[in-house]
């Protein structure tokens, strides 16, 4: 054990694993308090005189830490650490005009290396992730940046956030890229193609499944993509010495392995694991986590951006090992010119912050624990980011007991099943469905929510969830009841797979006394020092 600058006990550790040797083992001793009569603000003179990182660099590396290494590469060559990058292409990026540049970042469980690899036992050891082997997406953050380049948001969507999924249906959105993924590799075995095939084609199939997710939840066109497993997660931070936390309080949960005491402390890759996936036992779970996950990855970025870290070519070799083998990035993205169109942006324009959740404690009618979101609500968020105005049909918002509210959904769009599927969202939502069927009435030239009072906020709440729809008059609809007539054009809820069976249950209830969510003050890239946290 050494005491720091800070006055902070941190075991020391084994260097991290590079791409051509096997690991060795991170350090488990347990983190430190604070040494008694130290200031937590306390540096010594060497770190007092560590220069601000640029910002440019902090935005980026927000994103995959991958400009931290090419930034401070002069001693070796970036062709190399380019050719060594795991990419994959054919996601379907692209192509939108939404006055940002969004990029969707992902952290999986992943069991294996970028590159497909299997992790050895220690290694598995080290991420303390128990035996259960799946591909879901715990950590989902969609990083905005404006055309301008004036600004960058990491807004990190909940794991539990109940969204529509393409093909699916109604579920939680960690799901969509492993559901999909399992799916598309059985459909392939079952074809004939081989195993390697079949992973390579159905890992495709689950990252775009997610990107569709992410796109349609938050109305913008995913510009990039980048993956971390846990591997990376862990080799990362070993790379850079650790990481500084601090606990409001201590913390014992067996379940992610967090045994902390309260204040700062500097946590190991496998502690920080830990740290960043304990959910149980916090005041606002998933949104605790978040927080937790956002605070680190702003202490990550400023202690990877250090002197000590750029000027040390042995730490810029762990790193570049470490990104070569745990991060996939889309093959399109040229990310040091993108670094290169942010270089005047201020550290404290690089925010992190979460999507608008209404309820914390949903659940479905199978008793599944989901969080509730209201797209709308989600998609004008995500708008003002970029300075975008929201739509006039979105303005303002309506607020109402979905569940006091019955839905007729009539299918005039000539799309098999659509009615059945905008009716299974609209029941994940909260609203109660009534009639389901072809439509038998007039037929529409556009999608419509018929009442027979068009004020009625019911029927206005109905319009926003559904993407912002036409609300008309309609006197055959019975006073207090609410119609909605599909036509060509909706591409709301629920449209998504429209053809496809839901595999998962999705009739649920909003609970009449929804949870309120308390908002989390947001986390920027510019502050000095661990927020403290949950």
């Amino acid at each position: 054990m050494f005491r720091n600058g800070k006055g902070l006990r941190v075991a020391q550790e084994r260097p991290a694993a590079s791409a051509h040797r096997r690991s060795t083992r991170p350090a488990q001793g347990r983190p430190a308090r604070p040494a008694q009569g130290r200031s937590a603000r306390t540096r010594s003179p060497r770190s007092a005189q560590t220069p601000r990182a640029r910002p440019a660099q902090l935005v980026v590396a927000a994103i995959s830490v991958l400009v931290l290494i090419v930034t401070g590469f002069a001693w070796r060559s970036i062709d190399s650490l380019r050719s060594n990058l795991a990419t994959v292409d054919g996601l379907g990026l692209g192509g939108g005009k939404d006055g940002a540049v969004d990029i969707l970042m992902v952290g999986t469980d992943s069991r294996t290396d970028a590159h497909g690899n299997p992790l050895s036992e220690e290694e598995l050891a080290s991420l303390r992730a128990g035996e259960e082997v799946a591909s879901n997406t715990d950590t989902i953050v969609l990083i905005r940046v404006p055309n301008d380049g004036s600004s960058a948001t990491a807004i990190s969507i909940p794991r539990d956030s109940y969204v529509d999924v393409p093909g699916i249906g109604m579920t939680k959105i960690n799901g969509a890229y492993g559901a999909t993924k399992e799916g598309k590799r059985l459909e392939l075995v079952n074809s004939g193609e081989s195993d390697e095939t079949a992973d390579e084609e159905s890992t495709k199939a689950g990252r775009q499944a997610l990107i569709k997710t992410v796109a349609q939840l938050t109305g913008v066109t995913v510009d990039h993509y980048a993956e971390v497993g846990l591997l990376g997660f862990v080799l990362l931070t070993n790379a850079v010495g650790g990481v500084e936390v601090c606990l409001n309080g201590p913390v014992d949960e067996w379940m992610s392995g967090a045994n902390f005491p309260a204040g700062r402390q500097i946590l190991d890759g496998s502690n920080a694991l830990s740290f960043v996936r304990q959910r149980h036992d916090l005041p606002r779970g998933d949104l605790d986590r978040i927080v937790r996950q956002q605070v680190f990855m702003a202490e990550l970025v400023r202690k990877a951006l250090s002197a000590k870290i750029l000027s040390s070519p042995a730490k810029l070799g762990e790193l570049s090992d470490a990104i070569t083998r745990s991060v996939v990035l889309d093959s399109d993205w040229d990310i040091l010119k993108f670094a290169s169109q942010l270089q005047d942006l201020a550290g404290g324009k690089v925010r992190f912050e979460t999507i608008p959740v209404t309820d914390l404690n949903g659940t479905t009618d199978e008793g599944e624990s989901v969080v509730r979101v209201d797209p709308t609500a989600v998609k004008r968020y995500v708008a003002s980011l970029a300075g975008e105005d929201a739509p006039e049909s979105e303005t303002p918002t309506t607020t109402v007991d979905k569940s006091s509210i019955t839905v007729d959904v009539a299918n005039d769009s000539g799309v098999d099943g659509l009615a059945a599927q905008v009716a299974e969202a609209l029941t994940g939502l909260g609203y109660k469905t009534g009639t389901v069927g072809n439509n038998t009435g007039t037929p529409v030239d556009g999608t419509r929510v018929l009442t027979a009072d068009p004020d009625d906020d019911a029927a206005k709440a109905v319009a926003e969830s559904l993407g912002g729809v036409t609300v008309d008059e309609d006197s055959s609809v019975a006073k207090g009841k609410i119609r909605v007539v599909l036509a060509g054009d909706y591409t709301g809820p629920g449209s998504a797979g429209s053809t496809a069976t839901s595999t998962t249950s999705t009739n649920s209830t909003a609970e009449s006394g929804a949870t309120p969510v308390p908002p989390a003050p947001p986390i920027d890239a510019g502050q000095d020092g661990p927020k403290c946290v949950n």
